[in-house]
């Protein structure tokens, strides 16, 4: 039997990072159940959902932990007896949906509340709960959202393996065979000392040629012949590679799921619908003017390359995501790239301030 029956541990977590962490699995380690209660505000600029998803994954071997989210826009004023009770109607209605998730509306109340902010004994007071306080001062864990707002890249390490895959700033590059994306996303993800993702497209075919060779020895690339299913399996396992090397605060792709859709029209002629994988922040577009064709066995669409870079054009133009083209020597490639993501990056690690 454990110190606690219904423990709460309540906050914005814009983003959840160690601190927060540390108080939730401190709260279910003396209680029955713990109720995590994420109250966002429309104001901000991470999900209410996303949060709550990536506390769900930090805990879910955590006994006893539920994560919840809910919409809370009224104003911050803790001088204010009206302000704490629209706070608390709402805190109660969340602790509310956790019995009856549970199968047992009577047990809605909590008789603890966890927090490492000076507002928990009010808090506590208005649910009749007994008021634990942990670690006000950051002594054990050095950060705070506040922090991690402000720095995300600095704090990167106080964050959770899901919420940096949420937060991870992601740039896929992409081009007709040839024109330079191997080479371009290697030395941008080398530039940034970031995780690099490279092309799946290239495994799948030879994996597909020795496949074919079980049943004709002699096949050659030229023979192979190509599905639906090939671009199907070369888009789930290409964004499988990305999420997996999402854990920085930027991960570079030599294409990503959408890519495949543009090679599956490019070999089967028609477009079909695949598996969507997460969209990138940016792509980059590597052009094939001023880059020579090398033959490396496996290719076999060079007569193709300006078809396909205006193929990738249009495309991304309808998909409505940012991208840039490359164009130039390489030296003038990499450093367009550069500065791209390097101003992607300002922008992506800013956040909407937070109500009050």
């Amino acid at each position: 039997m454990k110190e606690f029956d219904h423990a709460l541990v309540l906050g914005k977590f814009y983003p959840p990072h160690a601190g927060h962490h540390h108080l939730i699995s401190a709260a279910a380690a003396r209680s029955e159940r713990t109720t995590v209660t994420v109250l966002g505000s429309s104001c901000e600029s991470l999900s209410i959902s996303d949060r709550v998803a990536w506390l769900r994954s930090a805990h879910a071997d955590t006994p006893g932990v539920v994560v919840l989210g809910d919409l809370d826009d009224h104003p911050m004023d803790f001088h204010s007896d009206t302000v704490w009770e629209l706070h608390v109607g709402v805190t109660r209605a969340v602790l509310g949906r956790r019995a009856m998730l549970d199968g047992d509306a009577s047990k809605a109340a909590v008789d603890v509340v966890f927090s490492s902010e000076a507002y928990g004994d009010e808090l506590a007071k208005r649910l009749d709960a007994r008021h634990v306080l942990l670690d006000i001062d950051r002594t054990a864990f050095p950060v705070s959202g506040t922090a991690v707002r402000a720095d995300t890249r600095a704090h990167w390490h106080h964050l959770a393996p899901a919420t940096q895959a949420g937060l991870a700033c992601r740039v896929v590059v992409v081009g007709a065979e040839s024109s330079g994306t191997t080479t371009l996303s290697r030395a941008l993800a080398e530039h940034f000392g970031a995780p690099w993702v490279p092309e799946y497209g290239r495994a799948h075919t030879e994996a597909k040629l020795v496949a074919a060779q079980a049943f004709s020895p002699g096949a050659t690339v030229d023979d192979l012949v190509w599905t639906v299913g090939d671009f199907e399996d070369v888009a789930v396992r290409q964004q499988a590679w990305i999420d997996a090397a999402a854990t920085a605060p930027l991960v570079v792709s030599d294409n990503d799921a959408w890519a495949a859709s543009i090679w599956c029209q490019r070999y089967l002629g028609t477009a079909h619908p695949l598996p969507p994988g997460t969209p990138p922040h940016l792509y980059l577009l590597t052009d094939h003017d001023g880059v020579p064709f090398v033959q490396d066995g496996w290719r076999d669409g060079e007569h193709l390359r300006p078809w396909m870079t205006g193929l990738f054009a249009s495309s991304l133009d309808e998909l409505g995501v940012p991208w840039v083209r490359m164009t130039g020597s390489f030296d003038e490639r990499l450093a367009r790239a550069v500065a791209v993501c390097e101003e992607l990056l300002d922008r992506h690690f800013r956040y909407a301030p937070p109500k009050g």
